[in-house]
């Protein structure tokens, strides 16, 4: 399935009085990785969520994947039924066949391959997040959008689970939300900046070389600064 490109044009994103977007216009690339970046409550959240369709006056892009801040694990499944939901919920019985495997591959690599029976009142916040990933990936859509996917996990599992959707979510579109700049350089074809209120997109950024990118290379660490030099000027 072809991964098409999203676009924004003359968007208003409000809540009540309170006016996040106007007259917003924005590209996304089809098969290619956005990242947004932006300081706390600048709307990040809010312009995934129309890309999404869940705001009054937004068209969804469909089909889609979308994985939310908070896991939405369903406290009464066990972790492989949560992965599967989705499938269980289109009543696909050919489809839900085909992604049992998947589901249960996907809950290895995340490591969460040996707690496939066990609710997710017994996983801390950082294996539900996994598992929300898994289920997000499960998907298999040709777009994704993700908030926040790795923001619960320790340093060393952040890093292993971006290079996991780098390689999964390869030739897909993706919209990712982040509040961290390496991340974003890390894992994006392009970066854009939200800021203001209502915010205002700024110029593209491309990261040089492959994703994932090394965290360590130079240009890297020298772009992230620049980032973050940017946002401590934001308002």
């Amino acid at each position: 399935m072809a991964s098409p490109s999203l676009s924004v044009r003359g968007a208003r994103i409000a809540f009540g009085d309170r006016v996040v977007a106007n007259n917003l216009t924005l590209e996304f690339p089809g098969g290619r990785t956005t990242c947004l970046l932006g300081r706390s409550g600048v709307g990040k959240t809010s312009l995934l969520r129309w890309l999404a369709g869940l705001l009054p006056g937004a068209e969804r892009a469909a089909p889609l994947a979308y994985m939310a801040q908070r896991d939405l694990l369903l406290p009464w499944l066990n972790l492989l039924d949560n992965v599967l939901l989705g499938h269980r919920l289109r009543g696909d019985a050919v489809a839900l066949g085909a992604a049992g495997p998947r589901a249960r591959t996907l809950l290895a690599e995340v490591g969460l391959g040996h707690r496939l029976g066990d609710r997710p009142e017994t996983l801390s916040a950082g294996m539900r997040q996994r598992a929300a990933l898994a289920r997000t990936l499960c998907e298999d859509r040709p777009v994704v959008l993700m908030d926040e996917p790795f923001a619960h996990l320790d340093a060393v599992t952040r890093l292993e689970l971006q290079d996991l959707a780098a390689r999964l979510l390869a030739g897909r579109t993706v919209v990712l939300v982040t509040h961290d700049p390496l991340e974003a350089l890390r894992l994006g074809h392009q970066v854009r900046v939200l800021s203001g209120t209502p915010f205002t997109v700024g110029p593209v950024i491309e990261p040089p070389g492959p994703m994932p990118r090394d965290p360590a290379d130079p240009t890297l660490l020298g772009l992230q600064g620049r980032l973050i030099a940017q946002l401590r000027n934001t308002a």
